[in-house]
């Protein structure tokens, strides 16, 4: 998809009230960061803590019910050409699956969407009375971590990764691209290309969409920080603002 799933995931729950305006605007500097420069562990570590801070004692229910808006933001950013390489796999009697970090939850109802076979996600603890105890529940699917979880799922459903693709466009995801044996990377940051073409890896590019969106969303999150901004100007001094500007998330 182009651009973070985490930033939609963020404007849905701060619109059902899960999160705050200024979380939101730390979210939406980040995610302007992110699309110009990429991902990178620090930030998406940093993100993980302040989710999983969110999510303590929030009911499990209450996640789910934002799945069909998080869902709605998430579609249209779906390269319509990376779908057609999920089919052309399933055509050939490969069974397809996402991997990601996001929740688990979320995951699974993407690749049900999509038409996919199965989802691997990021797993958030639930206590008996239904509320997320802010715990993992499994590794963090991000780094070494999302090849844990894909070995596990794998050898739980008879996949053999050495005859596997995995596709991915960040250099965070080079453990998982080396774990199987048709690694290809899609629209790559500046390292994730310079692995690629020393690998030999296949590559794919289609930028169009990605850049409408970064062009839309950049504009869009300019408004939205500024709002914020503008909305904790009048509650906060001033020299509370550039926390604001600057903070990353976590």
């Amino acid at each position: 998809m182009a651009g973070s799933s985490g930033m939609v995931w963020a404007q849905v729950a701060y619109e059902s009230g899960q999160i705050s305006r200024r979380d939101i605007a730390r979210w939406g500097w980040e995610h302007f960061r992110y699309r110009l420069r990429g991902a990178s562990d620090q930030a998406t570590h940093q993100a993980l803590t302040q989710a999983r801070e969110v999510l303590r004692g929030t009911p499990e229910r209450d996640l789910r019910r934002m799945g069909p808006a998080v869902m709605a933001g998430v579609l249209p950013r779906i390269y319509p050409q990376m779908l057609a390489e999920v089919y052309a796999h399933q055509d050939a009697g490969r069974p397809t699956f996402i991997v990601s970090a996001a929740s688990n939850d979320l995951i699974e109802m993407l690749a049900l969407v999509l038409g996919m076979d199965g989802g691997v996600g990021t797993r958030y603890e639930v206590d008996e009375a239904g509320r997320y105890t802010g715990e993992l529940d499994g590794p963090f699917v991000y780094g070494e971590g999302k090849v844990e979880a894909m070995r596990r799922y794998a050898e739980e459903h008879d996949i053999d990764l050495a005859s596997s693709w995995a596709y991915s466009d960040s250099a965070s995801d080079l453990p998982m691209l080396r774990a199987v044996g048709n690694p290809v990377v899609v629209n790559p940051d500046p390292a994730l290309l310079a692995v690629a073409r020393a690998e030999g890896w296949r590559v794919m590019r289609f930028e169009k969409l990605g850049r409408r969106l970064a062009l839309i969303g950049g504009v869009a999150v300019a408004a939205l920080v500024g709002g914020a901004q503008a909305a904790l100007r009048k509650r906060r001094p001033a020299r509370n603002l550039r926390a604001v500007r600057l903070g990353r998330r976590g």
